[in-house]
C-alpha cells in the first residue's frame, strides 16, 4: 500500500480514506449479490462522491440508491441514469422531482395516499413506485401485516399511467440496534420473512409481479444467502465504522475510514485529551448500549491494517467543536499537543456528510457533493 499521506497538510478534522480497503469491501458485496442473482443497488449516501461512484461502475453497478432529491440531482449530473430515492416523497419538492424524472429513470418511495395523488397529478414521465413497508423499525412505512392498506395504495397507483408499481421496499434498520451478530441475522431474516409473507398475501388477492427490495448493511453483510429478495441496497459496507465493528459485522482491518483530529489539550490527572473534532464533524451518535457513552474509538495510525483498537481509548463526550478522548496510560503518553489522533467514527455516513472530502492514504483528495456547500438551516 502506498502510504504517502502528508500529515503536515492536515490542519483540521479530516476523513482519511483507505481506498484500497474500501474497494475490497465493494468487490466483496458486489460479488455476493451476483452469486445470488440479486440486483445490487448500493446506497450512495455513505460516500456522496462522484469519484467514488465510479468505483461502482467498475463492478457493474448501473442502478443506485440515494436519500434525498438533491443527492439524486447530484448523481444525475454525474451520469447516473437509474436512481431510487429511498425516502418517502416530500410533496413540497414535487417540481424538482418532475424535472429530475425528465432526465433519469427515477424510483420513488410512498406510504401515503396524498403523495401518490400528487405524483399522479404532477408527473409527466414514467417513474417507478415502491411502497415503503415497516417490518419492525417503526420509523416510516405501512406495517407489514396491513395488506389491506397496501392493497388500497396499489389500486390508487394503478389509476395513474405514469406511475409504475415496482414492489415492496423496507429498510430493516432495527438490525443497527442489535446486541450481537446472531441477533442481526435473526432480525434480518425476520424482516425478509415478513416482506415475503406480505407479498404472498397480495398474490392471493391477484396482485402479482411485486419485487422485494431490502437494504441494511448489517443483514446484507452477515447473511450468507441474502434471502428471497430481488434487490439489496446496503451502503455502509463500503467504509464500515465503530458501530459495525461493535455488532460483529466487520473486522478492525476492514474499516476504511477514520477522522484525523488535532490534539489541542492534554490532562494527565484525568488521562484525557481534547481534540479539534466535535459533534459537527463526528455527529452525536453513540455505540448502541455503551455505558458510558462512546462517540468513537481512538487510534494512533490512519492505516486500518495496523489498527489495534482498544475499547479503553474512546471519545467520551462531544460538544460542537470539542471532543474529549479518554486514553489508557500507555496511549496517553503517546499523545502530544499538535499531533493527530485518528477517530473511528460511530457512523461513517454522517462523518462523510459533515466533512465534505477525503484524503487517501496515498495523499489524494476526493471531494464529496458536500465539499464547499453551505448547510441549510432546518
Amino acid at each position: 500500500m502506498n502510504k504517502n499521506i502528508n500529515i503536515d497538510t492536515v490542519k483540521t478534522p479530516t476523513i482519511i480514506l483507505n481506498d484500497e480497503q474500501a474497494k475490497k469491501n465493494l468487490h466483496r458485496m458486489a460479488d455476493k449479490a451476483v452469486s445470488k442473482n440479486i440486483r445490487f443497488r448500493p446506497h450512495f449516501k455513505t460516500h456522496q462522491s462522484a469519484e467514488i461512484g465510479e468505483w461502482f461502475r467498475d463492478v457493474g453497478v448501473s442502478e443506485i440508491t440515494v436519500s434525498s432529491v438533491s443527492m439524486a440531482e447530484f448523481f444525475a449530473d454525474n451520469g447516473w441514469k437509474d436512481i431510487l430515492i429511498a425516502f418517502p416523497v416530500n410533496i413540497r419538492e414535487i417540481e424538482s422531482i418532475r424535472t429530475l424524472a425528465e432526465r433519469t429513470h427515477l424510483g420513488l418511495l410512498v406510504d401515503m395516499e396524498e403523495s401518490i395523488k400528487r405524483l399522479g397529478e404532477e408527473i409527466t414521465n414514467e417513474i417507478d413506485i415502491w411502497i415503503k413497508i415497516d417490518t419492525g423499525m417503526r420509523r416510516a412505512g405501512v406495517w407489514w401485516e396491513n395488506d389491506v392498506v397496501v392493497g388500497k395504495l396499489i389500486k390508487l397507483i394503478d389509476q395513474f399511467p405514469e406511475l409504475r408499481l415496482r414492489g415492496l421496499l423496507t429498510h430493516a434498520g432495527q438490525t443497527y440496534h442489535a446486541s450481537s451478530g446472531n441477533e442481526v441475522l435473526d432480525l434480518y431474516q425476520k424482516s425478509n420473512f415478513r416482506m415475503n409473507q406480505l407479498r404472498d398475501h397480495l398474490v392471493e388477492k391477484g396482485i402479482r409481479n411485486l419485487e422485494v427490495s431490502v437494504g441494511d448493511t448489517p443483514g446484507c453483510c452477515l447473511s450468507d444467502d441474502l434471502g428471497l429478495v430481488d434487490e439489496i441496497r446496503p451502503g455502509n459496507f463500503l467504509f464500515f465504522d465503530a458501530m459495525m465493528l461493535q455488532l460483529g459485522v466487520c473486522r478492525p482491518d476492514e474499516i476504511a475510514v477514520c477522522v484525523a483530529c488535532p490534539i489541542v489539550s492534554s490532562y494527565e490527572r484525568r488521562q484525557e485529551i481534547v481534540i479539534y473534532g466535535g459533534a459537527v464533524h463526528l455527529s452525536k451518535e453513540t455505540i448502541e448500549n455503551s455505558t458510558p457513552p462512546v462517540y468513537g474509538y481512538a487510534a494512533f495510525s490512519p492505516d486500518s491494517a495496523t489498527w489495534e483498537i482498544n475499547p479503553a481509548n474512546y471519545v467520551r463526550s462531544l460538544s460542537q467543536e470539542h471532543g474529549v478522548v479518554r486514553l489508557c496510560e500507555d496511549e496517553f503518553k503517546k499523545a502530544r499537543i499538535g499531533d493527530l489522533i485518528y477517530i473511528i467514527p460511530v457512523h461513517s455516513c454522517l462523518a462523510a456528510e459533515a466533512l465534505g472530502k477525503y484524503v487517501t492514504l496515498g495523499g489524494d483528495m476526493i471531494k464529496t457533493r458536500m465539499e464547499g456547500v453551505e448547510k441549510q438551516v432546518s
